[in-house]
């Protein structure tokens, strides 16, 4: 007598074969990426034409952008007062009179000074890597952990982000009173 080992149900006919027992990498509710081609894809004569003029109109940009003058730069708006800049190569922390800005890898967030309950440091007792914890009055808190090439950076860090806090944190705090 011949056993087999598994299911001994079939899929039916014409229906897709679904199930981590079929796909190990099948997860239910995400759909599986599109395998056909679009249908508005254009022949491959008309997408390097396209490309062309693209880089041409780029070219021409770039060459109007060279021959304006350099007061262009005057009317951007240079950050005043104190200004808050730490990172490594995943992380980075902005914090200036906008507010707060964290970014891990791909992901940001962003928060003004009335969003801002408290902003939080901790300077471990070995290694290097410095954390900024801001917290928000809703009683949600959001770590970064920066690594420094030093441990003599923490305290230049500790400084400078203090400054900022003074500068903006305690005006939005008596602004609201």
């Amino acid at each position: 007598m011949e056993q087999r080992i598994g299911s001994s149900s079939q899929p039916l006919k014409g229906e897709p074969v679904k199930g981590a027992g079929f796909d190990p990498a099948f997860i239910p509710g995400l759909t599986s990426p599109v395998t056909e081609a679009p249908e508005d894809t254009k022949p491959e004569d008309e997408v390097i034409e396209e490309d062309v003029e693209e880089a041409e109109d780029v070219e021409e940009a770039e060459e109007a952008e060279a021959a304006e003058p350099e007061a262009s730069d005057d009317d951007s708006e240079a950050p005043e007062g104190p200004v808050f800049e730490a990172s490594d190569r995943r992380a980075r922390i902005v914090a200036d009179r906008d507010g707060v800005r964290l970014t891990l890898d791909d992901q940001a967030c962003e928060f003004r000074w009335d969003e801002i309950g408290a902003v939080e440091t901790e300077s471990p007792r070995f290694g290097k890597r410095f954390t900024i914890t801001v917290h928000t009055p809703d009683r949600r808190w959001y770590p970064i952990e920066i690594e420094a090439t030093a441990r003599a950076r923490f305290s230049e860090w500790e400084k400078e982000l203090d400054a900022v806090l003074d500068a903006y944190f305690e005006e939005d705090a008596e602004d609201a009173d």
